[in-house]
């Protein structure tokens, strides 16, 4: 399924029952339903139940599993989704005159967490009363819950800081490297904290000693990241191919070496997936192609080939069955992703 909705594709992602969900520049969220996508006006537009603004800047999806939770430059916060077969918006939050640029949530812990500036605000699903301000020397970057959800993490610059997301008062843990930190991801066994830099670079951290570990060799920015394979391989953007680092064991990558499968010659990746329960990783590129690899059999199949603006949002649902992609130019699709378990055809 193709779609076009004439606006940049800031994100794409699943919902619990595995229904598509869209973010788009307009300011609005698509949700998919058995008819087709229906619009929330989120964060734009005069349309009753808008909280007006222009863009949706950041998404996750909500604790609960349904609906996405949404950041966006008129400073809010909103809570979109179908319930009982309604479309509803709902305010979340407000922070007057700032752009909410990143919102991560857990639904280990039902908490929602944004950025606004140098600080980093958390809600709590269950508790509308509940309210927690982390504030920081420089911008927050990047944002991110461990697996558990009790711990955050808050990318800027100079390293990154480990927040208990419940504690008001409190002095961080700071990871520290030299350098501009644009986004976290954390390993999901919780034993590894991943940063992306703007030096073109990784950097990473083994949470039990502070360990630090390089990751660098990438010709550009590294704008995404993703744990596939039961937490086992991490799968980067900025290269000409997928980047794929080994995560098993309690060393991680300390002391191996990345590969590259994929490459190409006229483009780059910029965005990355996996599939959890699979070797399989998912890489789109600047020129619209997506496709998908293997990491035990060595096959290689193209699940988008035609050409076109660059992807800009790219995920994967749960069961490791659907694939959904945006571009900068508002096309976007919702594929099934192909069985590529078996071995290798040669043809002879």
């Amino acid at each position: 399924m193709i779609f076009s909705f004439d606006a940049f594709v800031t994100d794409a992602l699943f919902d619990r029952s595995g229904r598509a969900m869209f973010a788009l520049g307009d300011g609005t969220v698509r949700l998919q339903t058995p008819e087709g996508f229906v619009t929330v006006e989120a964060h734009g537009g005069p349309q009753v139940g808008a909280f007006g603004g222009g863009a949706v800047l950041a998404s996750a999806v909500h604790p609960s599993g349904n609906g996405v939770v949404t950041g966006g430059d008129d400073g809010k916060v909103v809570w979109s989704r179908i319930e009982g077969g309604e479309v509803v918006a709902t305010l979340i939050a407000e922070v007057k005159n700032k752009w909410i640029e990143h919102v991560a949530t857990s639904a280990a812990s039902g908490l929602i967490a944004f950025t606004a500036g140098k600080e980093v605000h958390v809600r709590d699903v269950a508790d509308a009363a509940f309210t927690r301000t982390f504030t920081h020397e420089k911008t927050v970057s990047g944002l991110a819950f461990e697996p558990k959800g009790r711990r955050l993490a808050s990318a800027t610059y100079g390293g990154a800081y480990l927040w208990y997301a419940r504690i008001a008062d409190q002095k961080p843990a700071l990871l520290k490297w030299a350098g501009s930190h644009i986004a976290v991801e954390f390993s999901p066994d919780g034993k590894f904290l991943i940063s992306s830099m703007q030096e073109n670079q990784l950097h990473g951290w083994r949470l039990s000693d502070g360990k630090d570990m390089r990751m660098g060799g990438y010709p550009s920015k590294i704008k995404s990241v993703a744990f596939f394979d039961k937490g086992n391989l991490l799968t980067t953007a900025g290269a000409s191919g997928a980047v794929i680092w080994p995560f098993a064991g309690a060393n991680g990558p300390m002391g191996k070496e990345a590969a590259e499968i994929g490459f190409s010659r006229d483009s780059m990746v910029v965005r990355v997936a996996g599939v959890d329960v699979q070797p399989v990783c998912v890489a789109a590129q600047d020129n619209g192609k997506i496709w998908i690899a293997h990491m035990r059999n060595g096959r290689i199949e193209t699940v988008k080939a035609e050409k076109g603006a660059s992807i800009s949002a790219l995920s994967t649902s749960a069961d490791g069955k659907w694939l959904a992609w945006g571009d900068e130019s508002g096309e976007a699709g919702v594929v099934a992703i192909p069985d590529i378990s078996g071995p290798r055809e040669f043809a002879g």
